[in-house]
């Protein structure tokens, strides 16, 4: 690689670096091209690129970007992911790679100007992604949303079935005074005098 070659390398990664929500840093060593060309696939779903770089030119970048990376970070094949959505996403996809493949290490990242350890970065995948979170809130909302609906018809269904019972009751209570009420024919078949009062 000519000097030209390594300014450019090194420009496009601090770029990178200045304009990602995240990087994170990985050692590929022992991962065949095909490895590397499925995860390069997996991760572009998530916003995110893969790319190998020198560690020296790598150095250079991370240092012109104003960031303090840990040398033992930058030992070893190194390849940076660079997310430009959420990070989170690209965290959970190099952990299940790293699982299936252990060849892939992931050693650190930056989020937000924030040096992350090789625990940090893999704790990265533990959290709930962007649209796990939104899914989670929007269930939050529809419940509060929903919550009055259901009282509202719980209440009313309730109401209902008092009305109903009360209307019940005076139709039988109806009935009853009906039948107590009501003037009672002789065997005969002629209504019963009841005795003048005086």
């Amino acid at each position: 690689m000519g000097r030209a070659e390594k300014v450019a390398v090194v420009e496009e990664v601090r770029e990178r670096l200045e304009r990602s929500t995240a990087t994170l840093l990985t050692e590929y060593r022992g991962l065949s091209v095909g490895d590397l060309r499925a995860l390069r696939t997996e991760l572009r779903k998530a916003d995110a690129e893969y790319k190998v770089a020198k560690n020296t030119l790598i150095r250079i970048a991370v240092r012109e970007a104003g960031l303090d990376v840990p040398a033992e970070v930058l030992t070893g094949p190194t390849a940076i992911t660079f997310c430009t959505g959420d990070p989170i996403a690209a965290a959970k996809l190099l952990r299940a790679f790293s699982r299936q493949r252990p060849a892939l290490v992931i050693k650190g990242g930056v989020l937000e100007g924030e040096v992350l350890s090789a625990a940090e970065a893999q704790r990265l995948a533990d959290l709930d992604s962007r649209e796990e979170l939104l899914a989670r809130l929007a269930g939050l909302f529809e419940a509060v949303v929903a919550q009055p609906a259901r009282l509202a018809q719980a209440s009313l269904t309730k109401a209902a079935r008092l009305f109903a019972a009360l209307q019940e009751k005076r139709e039988q209570e109806g009935a009853q005074d009906a039948s107590t009420t009501a003037p009672q024919s002789s065997p005969h078949g002629e209504s019963a005098k009841l005795p003048a009062e005086n």
